[in-house]
């Protein structure tokens, strides 16, 4: 029975959805390397908006510059190895039992999802650049997957950490690792 209560535990959910999650991303970051052209023409058809209705009224938002698209698609490789990083890290706070330490991380970790996904990919990709009018370059219904597994993970992080973290939690975590 204490190991159901374990297993079932809010804060083993939270490791499970961190551990799930940093595995995730680790593995877009590996594919978004190893097939860099393939997941670069995404973002570069996207910011040309070449597969749009191509209303006079919006393509003045295309951006066609092959060294703006290139940077645009190296900072987002860039920010999801670091979502990565955060969330792994999550997930050995956990492990470790730094319970404190860990929903932070792991707040931290899906924060950043939340906005790469949502604010990058679902709002700006989606709504500026017209992604939803194109039907070969739409990746939005990946981009709200994302977004809502992010968004789960911070409910369950903060519906089940309601008290705030006291500068004893912290050094008491800090003692025990």
């Amino acid at each position: 029975m204490r190991f159901l209560a374990r297993v079932g535990s809010p804060e083993t959910a939270i490791a499970v959805v961190t551990a799930i999650t940093a595995l995730y991303m680790s593995l877009v970051v590996l594919g978004n390397v190893t097939d860099y052209e393939t997941n670069r023409a995404f973002v570069e058809h996207v910011f040309a908006m070449d597969t749009t209705f191509k209303s006079s009224n919006t393509m003045w938002r295309a951006i066609t510059a092959q060294g703006l698209v290139t940077a645009a698609y190296l900072l987002i490789i860039a920010w999801e190895a670091l979502t990565a990083l955060v969330l792994l890290a999550a997930l050995v706070a956990w492990l470790r039992g730094r319970v404190t330490t860990a929903r932070r991380l792991s707040s931290a970790g899906w924060v950043m999802q939340v906005l790469l996904f949502g604010g990058g990919f679902i709002a700006i990709g989606g709504e500026w650049f017209l992604m939803w009018q194109s039907s070969d370059w739409n990746g939005l219904n990946a981009a709200l997957q994302n977004f809502l597994i992010a968004s789960v993970g911070l409910i369950l992080v903060h519906a089940t950490g309601n008290r705030a973290a006291t500068r004893e939690d912290l050094a008491r975590e800090d003692l025990a690792g």
